[in-house]
C-alpha cells in the first residue's frame, strides 16, 4: 500500500500531574466503592496504630512484677484478646479493600481497552500508515496492564500510609512531644531526597515504555515476516536490530528501576538515624525522669518504626505511580489522536438502487501536504464497465482505490457515484457498495463459513456454496475436516493461494453492486488463474469493476485501461487501441513476454 513511511514517532511527553488528571474521570465512575475501600483502609490503619498502645499496657503490667506487685494475668489475657482482635480486624479490612480495588482497576482496564478498540475504528488510515502495529498493540496490552496493576497497588496503599502516618504522629505526640520532634526531623530530609529521585527517574520511566513499544513493534514485524527473513538470510540483521532495541529497553529500565530502587534504602537510612536518636534520648529520659517508664520508651520506639514505614511506603508508591503515569501518557496520547471528521451524510444509498456510474473529477491528492501523488485525475466510468488500472510501482494505482473507498479524503476535486458525491455518503455506506479482494489475504480465526459470510451475515448456505463453486474451491473445502466448519487459525494447513481463493469467494458472497480487485489472482497458479478469471468475468457481468493488475494478460478484455505514471493518466483505452499506439502500455505489455 502506498503511503508515508511506517516510522516510529517519538512519544510526546506529558506531565506527571496531567496524566493522573485524565485518569480521575475513570475513577469517579466507581467513587462509591472506592470510598468504601478507602474507609476500610483507614480502619485497618487505625487498628494497626492502636496495637502498640495496648502492647504498652502489657509491658507495664509485666513490669509491675519487677517491683514485687505480681503479674495480673487476667489483664494480660484481656489485652492479648484486644490485640488479636485489632490485628485480625486490620488484616480483614486490608483484604476486603484489596478485593474491591482489584475489581475497580480491572473494570477501568476493560473500559480503557474498549475505548482504544473503538478509537481504532475512528482513526484515519494515515495513522496506521505512519506507526508500527506492535507499538499500537503495546498500548492496548502492556500500557493498560501497567495502569491496572499500579493503580491497584497505589491508591489504597497511599491512603493507608497517610492515615497511618497521621495516626502514629498523634500517638507519639501524646506520649512525648520532645521525642516526637526528634523523630520527625528526618521527614523533611526524606521528602527532599525523594523529590530529587522522582525528578530524575520519571524521564527514564517514559523512555522505558517507549522502548517497550518499539521492541514489540519489531517483534511483530519479524514474526509476521518470518519466512521472508529466512529467504533473504537476514536472521543476523534482525537479531542485531532486536539486540539494539533490547539494549535500549534494558538501559532505560535499568536506570528507572535503579533510581526508583534508591528510595527505599534512602528512606530506611534516614529513618534509622531518627530511630537511633530516639533510642538515645529515650534511654536518658528513662533514667533521669521518674514519670517516663520503660513501657513509654518501648511504645515510642515501636511508633518510631511505624512512622518510618508509611514514609517508606509512600516512597515506594511514588515509583509505582511514575510507571503508571508513563503508561497513562501513552494510552491517553493514543485516545487523543485526531480522528476522522464526524460525518453528516446527506444521503443514504441502498446497494439495490445502484446503477454503477462513477466519475473522478479533477482529483488531486497527496499523503503528505507537501508531496502530491495524484495530479488532476479525471475518469468517467459507466455502468457495468470493467476498468483496469495499470502502471509501474508507485504510480498511484492503489491510491485511486483508497480514494474511491474513502479510506483517504481527496485534497481537491470530487468523486461521484451515480451523480452523488461520495463526500455526501457515509464511509460505512460507501464500503457496502463495493466488494473488495486485496493482494494481501486476511482471514480471521474462525470457520471457513464465518470468513465467507464476513461481508454479508445474511447470506444463505446456498449463496455460500454457489460462491465456492464459482471460485473453484468446493473440492478443496470438502476435502478438509468439517468442510465449511473447518476452523482457520495459525495451525491451519492451507496455502497462500487457497487463502486468496477464499477471499475471492468472500467477495462473491457479499454480492456488492461494484467490485474492486487489487491483484486478486497474484497468489494462484496459472491454471487456477484461468479458472478464477472466468469466475471473475461471470461475477463482474453487469457490475462496475476496478481491476488493479500487474499481469497485463489478465485485463486484455477490460472495457477501458487507465495507464498511470507518476500520478497522471498518460494513456487510456482498450487493449487493442493501446497496443496499436505502441506507447507506454505496449512497452509494459511486451516486457512481460520478452525473454
Amino acid at each position: 500500500m502506498h503511503g508515508p513511511n511506517r516510522n516510529m514517532r517519538d512519544i510526546k511527553a506529558k506531565n506527571f500531574k496531567g496524566s493522573f488528571k485524565k485518569l480521575l474521570p475513570y475513577l469517579k465512575n466507581y467513587l462509591g466503592v472506592i470510598i468504601i475501600a478507602l474507609v476500610l483502609s483507614v480502619i485497618g490503619s487505625i487498628c494497626s496504630v492502636l496495637g502498640p498502645k495496648f502492647l504498652m499496657q502489657v509491658t507495664k503490667t509485666c513490669m509491675s512484677a519487677v517491683v514485687g506487685n505480681g503479674i495480673d494475668f487476667n489483664e494480660i489475657n484481656k489485652l492479648g484478646f484486644i490485640l488479636i482482635g485489632l490485628y485480625l480486624s486490620s488484616a480483614f479490612c486490608t483484604y476486603i479493600c484489596s478485593f474491591i480495588m482489584t475489581g475497580v482497576t480491572q473494570k477501568i482496564s476493560k473500559k480503557l481497552r474498549t475505548e482504544i478498540s473503538e478509537k481504532i475504528n475512528r482513526l484515519p488510515f494515515k495513522y496506521f500508515d505512519s506507526r508500527s502495529y506492535g507499538d499500537v498493540l503495546s498500548r492496548v496490552t502492556n500500557d493498560i496492564d501497567s495502569i491496572s496493576q499500579n493503580l491497584n497497588q497505589s491508591i489504597t496503599q497511599l491512603i493507608s500510609s497517610i492515615t497511618m502516618f497521621i495516626g502514629v504522629l498523634v500517638m507519639m505526640i501524646s506520649l512525648s512531644l520532645s521525642m516526637t520532634l526528634i523523630a520527625i526531623v528526618s521527614i523533611p530530609l526524606s521528602m527532599i531526597l525523594m523529590m530529587i529521585v522522582i525528578k530524575h527517574s520519571q524521564k527514564y520511566f517514559r523512555s522505558q515504555q517507549k522502548s517497550l513499544g518499539q521492541l514489540n513493534g519489531h517483534i511483530e514485524e519479524s514474526y509476521s515476516g518470518h519466512s521472508i527473513i529466512k529467504v533473504f538470510n537476514q536472521e543476523e540483521a534482525q537479531l542485531m536490530a532486536f539486540e539494539e532495541l533490547n539494549l535500549e529497553l534494558k538501559s532505560s529500565a535499568w536506570k528507572s528501576q535503579f533510581l526508583s530502587g534508591l528510595m527505599m534504602p534512602i528512606m530506611m537510612f534516614v529513618g534509622n538515624l531518627s530511630y537511633i536518636a530516639v533510642c538515645i534520648v529515650g534511654g536518658i529520659l528513662c533514667v533521669t525522669s521518674p514519670t517516663v517508664g520503660v513501657e513509654y520508651i518501648q511504645g515510642f520506639i515501636q511508633y518510631t518504626r511505624m512512622l518510618n514505614q508509611p514514609i517508606q511506603q509512600i516512597g515506594q508508591i511514588t515509583n509505582v505511580l511514575q510507571s503508571c503515569a508513563a503508561a497513562a501518557e501513552r494510552v491517553f496520547e493514543f485516545l487523543e489522536e485526531k480522528e476522522m471528521e464526524i460525518e453528516n451524510p446527506k444521503c443514504v444509498i441502498d446497494k439495490k438502487d445502484i446503477i454503477g456510474n462513477i466519475e473522478f473529477k479533477e482529483i488531486c491528492f497527496g499523503y503528505n501536504d507537501d508531496v502530491e501523488i495524484i495530479h488532476n485525475f479525471n475518469c468517467d466510468v459507466k455502468k457495468g464497465q470493467k476498468i483496469a488500472i495499470v502502471g509501474p510501482t508507485g504510480a498511484g494505482k492503489t491510491t485511486i482505490v483508497n480514494l474511491l473507498m474513502r479510506f483517504y479524503e481527496v485534497n481537491s476535486g470530487e468523486i461521484t457515484i451515480d451523480g452523488t458525491p461520495i463526500s455526501d455518503i457515509s464511509r460505512e455506506n460507501v464500503a457496502k457498495l463495493f466488494g473488495m479482494v486485496l493482494q494481501d489475504t486476511w482471514l480471521f480465526e474462525g470457520t471457513i463459513l464465518d470468513n465467507l459470510k464476513f461481508g454479508n451475515q445474511n447470506a444463505t448456505l446456498k449463496d455460500v456454496e454457489d460462491a465456492c463453486k464459482s471460485a473453484h474451491i468446493s473440492h478443496f473445502i470438502n476435502s478438509l475436516p468439517g468442510g465449511l466448519n473447518y476452523v482457520l487459525d495459525e495451525t491451519a494447513n492451507i496455502s497462500q493461494g487457497q487463502k486468496q481463493l477464499i477471499t475471492i469467494a468472500r467477495a462473491m458472497v457479499e454480492n456488492a453492486p461494484m467490485l474492486i480487485l487489487d491483484e486478486a489472482t497474484s497468489s494462484v497458479d496459472t491454471r487456477t488463474e484461468i479458472l478464477i478469471q472466468k469466475a471473475m468475468d461471470e461475477l463482474m457481468k453487469g457490475r462496475t469493476s476496478f481491476v488493479i493488475a500487474h499481469r497485463l494478460s489478465t485485463i486484455k478484455n477490460a472495457d477501458s485501461i487507465l495507464v498511470l505514471k507518476d500520478g497522471n493518466v498518460i494513456e487510456q483505452g482498450n487493449h487493442d487501441f493501446l497496443m496499436s499506439k505502441n506507447g507506454f502500455y505496449a512497452e509494459l505489455y511486451n516486457s512481460q513476454f520478452q525473454e
